[in-house]
């Protein structure tokens, strides 16, 4: 994850203080779908999740377990997704678990069943953030959610749980016809009073794979990314809350270097030894995923690699092996790449991008990233082209 508005402050507004963090301690951050099942079909869901029920997935006891395994395993951070996670009628049992073992908790939901109700029940169990989706306005964001209401359901969602005292956010998936939609979602936010953006790039696995085309270009989204730092920038100076953050494609680190560098030059070399810290891309190092079956994969997208099943061993011991050769490649610095992303002279900020989607593309996860929407110009150095 980018977390551009944090750069941002560090830049211009280096005394203005931090907003509260994910904690994060020896383990990685757990997404955790607990269910499968969704009273939608989004056009871009990563688990090809439909409203049916799936079997083998685990019991509450197991869950409960696995909380308490987890908690030994060095994980402090914990996003509760799905599916949709509220369509699983023991959420707030597992969640109340988690609490109790002090986990900070995430939940991941499309927000069309938050009425008053539930979002009383979600500020009484205690979750530290709530992200809701919404990609585009009403018509382009119904389209993908393939459901009529979807939008209308889920801003009113959004508002229950802002009434409610829950920190909310809005998570949006740009699309070839969404991306025109984002100056009115930012002013939907303003006016719902919700103070965090996440700009989840398309990534290809499950339904995301077949319906890849409606993916927006590799020019509107390198616009729309620029667009986002203008935002974030116009923010810091004048004070706001609100934070942007964007995830998918690492590519967005090497490219607001790149923006830094045109904009305030004598600050390009701070901005450079930050993003290096931040590395770029976490699959299989500071992420990790359990699905609704207890399988662990290296990040959400990783569905067709199984690390292990925590119903039959730790999950300290699935993530600490050291035999599993894909999650030896993402934790090897530089990770073994082939193509644009092996003459990248910029891995040390992106780490290689998203890995996931190069497999998709080419049966090859160490080939290049398709969703690069870097130059191969910017991809050199100015050392390197001399």
């Amino acid at each position: 994850m980018f977390r551009l508005t944090h750069f941002m402050r560090r830049l211009l507004a280096p005394t203005a203080g931090e907003r509260p963090k994910m904690r994060v301690e020896n383990g990685p951050v757990v997404v955790w779908n607990v269910i499968r099942r969704c009273n939608l079909s989004c056009a871009h869901c990563y688990s090809a999740s439909s409203d049916r029920a799936f079997r083998g997935e685990l019991t509450l006891e197991s869950c409960c377990r696995v909380l308490e395994d987890l908690k030994r395993s060095g994980v402090s951070a914990l996003i509760l997704s799905g599916g949709e996670p509220l369509l699983r009628p023991d959420l707030f049992e597992i969640a109340a678990h988690a609490r109790e073992l002090g986990f900070y908790l995430g939940l991941s939901s499309n927000g069309t069943l938050m009425d008053r109700a539930m979002a009383g029940r979600i500020a009484a169990a205690g979750f530290d953030y709530v992200g809701v989706s919404l990609d585009g306005l009403e018509a382009n964001h119904d389209r993908m959610r393939g459901l009529s209401g979807a939008f209308v359901r889920s801003v009113a969602g959004i508002g229950h749980c802002r009434e409610q005292g829950v920190k909310v956010g809005i998570r949006f998936t740009p699309t070839r016809d969404n991306v025109g939609d984002l100056p009115e979602l930012f002013q939907l936010m303003s006016r719902e009073g919700t103070d965090r953006f996440y700009l989840s790039h398309w990534n290809h696995a499950g339904r995301g794979k077949v319906n890849r085309e409606e993916n927006a270009d590799l020019l509107a989204t390198r616009r729309l990314v620029e667009w986002l730092f203008e935002v974030s920038r116009a923010d810091v100076e004048q004070g706001s809350s609100r934070e942007i953050v964007t995830g998918n494609n690492d590519a967005d680190g090497v490219f607001f270097l790149f923006w830094v560098r045109r904009h305030w030059p004598h600050l390009a070399a701070q901005a450079e030894a930050m993003l290096t810290r931040w590395g770029g891309n976490a699959s299989g190092v500071g992420i990790a995923n359990i699905d609704e079956l207890g399988e662990v994969h290296p990040d959400i997208f990783w569905r067709h690699h199984r690390l292990g099943n925590v119903g039959q061993r730790s999950f300290g011991e699935i993530w600490g092996n050291r035999e599993d050769p894909v999650l030896a490649g993402l934790r090897s610095r530089p990770r073994p790449l082939k193509g644009r992303c092996g003459r990248c002279d910029h891995l040390a900020i992106c780490g290689g991008n998203t890995r996931v989607r190069a497999y998709q593309a080419t049966g090859d996860q160490w080939e290049e990233d398709p969703g690069c929407y870097l130059t191969d110009a910017e991809i050199r150095s100015p050392e390197s082209q001399t």
